[in-house]
């Protein structure tokens, strides 16, 4: 076995996570699947894209918290490398539930994967759960126009929804900023193909300067920002909302800013 294999079974022996004598949590979650996925995610992590993270002493080490990050680079890099951050760089290590967007159950593979590993499809009823049961929801506020950004528009936030600001407020749940950079250079989108993507059933294929979005072995750094916590109870005006969420996004803004200067001293 490993020193990867070892570490990983370790870290899933620690898990706060209520497996049965099966290894399965009440929300499907597959030790066995786990196992896999980590192992595969820890090469990625380490060795791969060689993530730099800071800031990881913000992220509680239990109860319910939401970590609101940036996306980009075509599809989920970043958001697996930051579940495999909270996996190898805390400890205890923690497991991250993800909300998938709704075209990943419509896929026969990955929906299985996906739900095997605790993302669930990203329902208001599934992150008020998972939260409930005090667990780590980590969400992309961007969604899909996140992760279609072009390569010059890495450093760029679009449109961030709302609903993450309500389900903190109505559930008492601080909300961790996150910054991930490097995801646009894992895979440099220089043009989405959405007529294709509707062929094989997702939003687009994004197309690279080598066409075939096969990610590059790019380094990634991830900061986590301070716990920000407001005060309500989800049935605030939208205009309040949005100040809210515009604070949560001036702090992931000021971590990119805080990481391009980062990048620029090495």
């Amino acid at each position: 076995m490993s020193a990867l294999s070892r570490e990983v079974e370790q870290r899933l022996d620690q898990l706060q996570v209520p497996f049965n004598a099966a290894g399965v949590d009440p929300y499907g979650v597959s030790k066995k699947y786990l196992r896999t996925a980590a192992t595969a995610l820890g090469h990625c992590y380490r060795t791969y894209f060689s993530v730099r993270c800071g800031g990881i002493e913000n992220v509680p080490t239990q109860g319910r918290a939401m970590l609101v990050c940036n996306h980009s680079g075509g599809y989920a890099v970043d958001a697996s490398m930051l579940a495999a951050a909270c996996f190898f760089e805390m400890q205890p290590p923690r497991l991250v539930h993800g909300m998938a967007d709704k075209f990943i159950a419509r896929l026969p593979y990955m929906s299985t994967w996906a739900a095997r590993v605790g993302q669930l499809t990203g329902l208001p009823q599934h992150a008020r759960r998972l939260l409930a049961d005090e667990r780590l929801l980590m969400v992309f506020p961007e969604g899909t126009a996140g992760t279609a950004k072009l390569y010059k528009q890495r450093h760029e936030l679009v449109r961030f929804g709302t609903g993450f600001v309500r389900l903190a407020l109505e559930m008492k749940c601080p909300i961790i900023p996150v910054a991930v950079l490097g995801a646009a250079d894992a895979v440099p989108t220089v043009a989405n193909v959405y007529w294709l993507g509707k062929l094989f059933g997702v939003p687009y294929v994004p197309i690279t300067p080598y066409v075939v979005p096969f990610p590059l072995p790019a380094r990634l750094t991830i900061r986590f920002g301070l716990p920000l916590s407001f005060e309500g109870n989800g049935q605030e005006d939208d205009r309040t909302i949005l100040d809210l969420v515009d604070r949560v996004k001036a702090e992931i803004l000021a971590l990119l800013e805080l990481g391009k200067i980062d990048e620029r001293r090495r």
